[in-house]
This record gives structure tokens, C-alpha cells and sequence, in this order.
């Protein structure tokens, strides 16, 4: 989507401050990674053939058998709904691992599917190459399925499938670490519980530096980052007030506060912004029970503007059916999505305004004759921290400043959407900041439907 932006940079303050960012500021993969704003979560395991969410680990490969798999249908599919990235389930909690590593015969290459000679990770991340997206991989660190899972050499194995993962499939964007783990499992075939110690067990500071060996563009996903954060639920939504910053050193994976990572923190020592997880279906995995189940452009257009619009990146699932397609009633619903994010933000109405700049705190855009417009879209210059913390939008009504909308964190983006306006001035108040703000971008836009609760 291609839109003109009204610029607001004080020189004043960037001069003065040129070497002196406002605490934490993002590293140049994660701004990469934050200006994709929209990206897609493929959960697809032998779940998808047992209609379960999560394995016990005891599934035999040979149910695993998709009877039309289609990566660039799948992939073209998020591409068109506007999603810049793709990360693939490689290995959930059960264990079985869609590429044929060498390290397990839990796998695709124990399946019927192609004689066993397939590779999901090979057919995707080739995939998002042909249509331009970027790739990731999510690799459980919970193992249902392997007998040594809760020893030391679970490590190892763990490490030589992220090794096999990271170095075989091309360039990878995002490591999703999942918080969940410890628990009942079959283990080989003890079929017991097992508990570990999710502070001290995984080693993280080494599996994390093996990635940067690796992958050093890749942005690292947990409840404790480093990259990216888990937003605190599963249900898109950020905080309304949202910080790209986290007291990181309170956090580790699989043991969250999820209020505290719903919010970040304020101040904050590390740069963590938040990704927001949901799923277009009640459950992560397809179920045909569900099929009716979709959620409607509506819907994800309101989880669009509480999670984008709130600072933080959208990470929408998707889930291949048993076919290995993305389901119609799923390609129908992201279709009307896209047409919803196209009609409301391809025409910024504040292209064609004037801007006075009042105070370093305050910009005005003004019309030679009156818009009509329900979004503001803002932004701030990251590069230089995340400054703002609390501001105000005003229309000019009946010959005096009337408020109509204001918030708190502002960070990569900022959408308010609310009534339908019609002025000719339109102003933001920066009105809580401990140092003066760098505004990249302030746009008006139309949206044709209204909130949903």
C-alpha cells in the first residue's frame, strides 16, 4: 500500500540530539522486523491428521499425509493478504519434525507423503523466496516424543536440529522459541510426566549465541526475547499502552508476567517490542469442525488496528488443512481483509495539508477545504528511542480546539480510529515527553466500517 506522509522531524531537536537516542533503541534487524508490521504463523503437524492441538509425541509418521500439499498456493495466499513473512511449525510439542533431519526418525521421511523423500521446510522456505517473503522457523523446545528430553543430551539434539534448521533452508528471519514445556509425554515410551527447571535447563545465552553465529539477520522470539517479545496472550491484542522496551533481566522463557508483557516497561533496559500471536481459527491447528469457525475481515481488521495500531507486529495463523492448502473459507476471509486494509489506507487525506509547526510539542495540518477521515495514523522515529508518552488529537469545531481522540505510547505506530470527522485543521498535542519528540509520520484515512468490540 503506497501512501504519501506528512513529515514531522524537529531539525531542532535532531540536531541537539544526534548522538543521544532516548534510552534503548532497536537494532537494525529488529526495526526490520518491525516495519513488516503483518506477517503469518503456519501451524501444520501430524496434529492437523489427529485433530488435536497438542501431540503426546507417540504418533506414528504415517499419518502424516497431505494429499495435495501446495506451498505456493499456501504462501501466496499470505502474500496476497498482505503478510511480509512466514514462520513454519518445524517441530511442535509432539515432536515429529517436518524436514528429514537426521537426527530423529520421527519425521516426514517416515511418512507416506512423497515416499517419504518430502521436506515441508524445503517446499515453504523455497517458497517465500519465489514470492518474496521473508522465512522463519519455530522449533518446540518442549519434545513430547524424545526419550532424553529433561536431560543434558536433549540439549544436544535440540541444538543439531536448530543447527539443521538454520543452515540448510537459506536465509531465516525469526526463531520462535516457545514458552511451553515440561509436562506428560510419551518420552520414548516411558509415557510419564517430566519437570524441568525453565530458568536453568535450556542454556538459552548459548542456543541464543549459536543463532547469532548462524543467522545474525534472524530476530530471536521468547517471553524474554531478546528480540521480540510474546505480547502476553493469544488473542492479538497489545496493550493501549504498549512500550517497545522490557526490564528484560525479570523475564525468562516459558515464566512470564503477562500483564507486565502485555504493557513493556516504562523505563525499560532492553529494547523488546511485542508480537502479537492469534489465530484465524479457535485453534492453531485445522480442524474441519471449525471450518465455519473463520474469523470475518471484521474481525481482523479490529485485531489489525489492536496490535499495529498499538506499536507491536501481527503474527496471524493460518493453518493448512489436511489437503496441505489453506482452506477456502480461510482464503476468502483473508481476501476481504486485504480489501478492507486497501480501501481504508491506500489514500492518506493529510498528503495535500499544510503544516505549521507551532512548538516542538505541537503540529498543525490545515486544508484549503474540509476532509472527512475516522484514523490518524502516527509515527515515531525509533532510531532515536521511543520518546512519547502521552498525546493528544484536536479538530477545529464551531471556531475553537475540540479533542477527539488521545493516548499514551506511540512507538513504531499508532492508529486511532473512532468517529467520522469533517474539519479543516487538525492538531497534535505531544503532551507528556521527557525529551523532544521525533514524529515521523502524521496521515488521515477513511475506514468503511466501524470498531468492533
Amino acid at each position: 500500500m503506497k501512501t504519501h506522509m506528512v513529515v514531522w522531524v524537529s531539525l531542532i531537536a535532531l540536531a541537539a540530539l544526534a548522538n543521544e537516542p532516548y534510552g534503548p533503541v532497536p537494532t537494525p534487524r529488529q526495526l526490520a522486523w518491525q516495519e513488516m508490521e503483518f506477517i503469518g504463523f503456519l501451524h501444520f503437524t501430524v496434529n492437523t491428521f489427529t485433530d488435536k492441538e497438542w501431540g503426546y509425541g507417540d504418533e506414528s509418521p504415517e499419518i502424516f499425509h497431505p494429499t495435495d500439499f501446495n506451498a505456493d498456493q499456501i504462501v501466496r495466499t499470505l502474500k496476497e493478504a498482505g503478510m511480509k513473512q512466514v514462520i513454519l511449525t518445524c517441530k511442535h510439542h509432539d515432536g515429529f519434525c517436518l524436514w528429514p533431519s537426521k537426527y530423529t526418525e520421527h519425521s516426514v521421511k517416515n511418512s507416506p507423503w512423497k515416499n517419504g523423500k518430502g521436506d515441508v521446510v524445503r517446499e515453504i522456505s523455497d517458497a517465500c523466496r519465489r514470492h518474496g517473503l521473508k522465512f522463519g522457523v519455530y522449533l518446540s523446545p518442549w519434545d513430547r516424543n524424545h526419550k532424553d528430553y529433561g536431560t543434558p543430551a536433549y540439549l544436544t539434539y535440540y541444538r543439531n536440529q536448530l543447527r539443521e534448521l538454520l543452515t540448510q533452508y537459506g536465509p531465516v528471519h525469526e526463531v520462535w522459541f516457545d514458552g511451553a514445556n515440561g509436562g506428560d509425554g510419551y518420552y520414548g515410551g516411558a509415557r510419564e510426566k517430566r519437570k524441568i527447571d525453565n530458568r536453568t535447563y535450556y542454556d538459552w545465552p548459548n542456543t541464543i549465541r549459536m543463532v547469532r553465529e548462524l543467522q545474525p539477520d534472524a530476530c530471536i522470539f521468547s517471553d524474554a526475547g531478546p528480540d521480540i517479545r510474546w505480547v502476553g496472550n493469544e488473542r492479538g491484542i497489545a496493550g493501549e499502552t504498549c512500550w517497545g522496551t522490557l526490564n528484560r533481566d525479570d523475564f525468562v522463557p516459558g515464566n512470564a508476567d503477562s500483564k507486565r508483557l502485555n504493557t513493556g516497561d516504562r523505563p525499560g533496559t532492553h529494547w523488546v517490542p511485542a508480537e502479537c500471536d492469534v489465530s484465524i481459527r479457535p485453534g492453531w491447528f485445522y480442524h474441519a469442525k471449525e471450518d465455519d469457525k473463520v474469523r470475518s475481515p471484521e474481525n481482523l481488521l479490529n485485531l489489525y488496528f489492536a496490535s499495529v495500531g498499538r506499536g507491536a507486529v501481527l503474527l496471524l495463523n493460518v493453518p493448512p488443512d489436511r489437503r496441505g492448502l489453506i482452506h477456502e473459507n480461510d482464503v476468502k476471509s483473508l481476501q476481504g481483509f486485504r480489501r478492507l486494509l486497501d480501501v481504508t489506507f491506500t489514500t492518506n487525506l493529510a498528503a495535500v495539508a499544510k503544516v505549521t509547526n507551532t512548538s516542538p510539542t505541537e503540529r498543525i495540518l490545515v486544508f484549503d477545504r474540509p476532509v472527512t477521515f475516522n484514523v490518524v495514523r502516527i509515527r515515531e522515529d525509533l532510531r532515536w528511542g521511543q520518546r512519547v508518552e502521552a498525546f493528544a488529537l484536536d479538530q477545529w469545531k464551531d471556531g475553537q480546539w475540540a479533542q477527539f481522540a488521545g493516548g499514551t505510547s506511540i512507538g513504531h505506530c499508532r492508529l486511532t480510529r473512532g468517529a467520522t470527522i469533517t474539519t479543516d485543521k487538525v492538531r497534535l498535542r505531544i503532551t507528556q515527553t521527557p525529551v523532544p519528540p521525533v514524529i515521523s509520520e502524521v496521515s488521515l484515512f477513511r475506514c468503511p466500517v466501524e470498531p468492533q468490540n
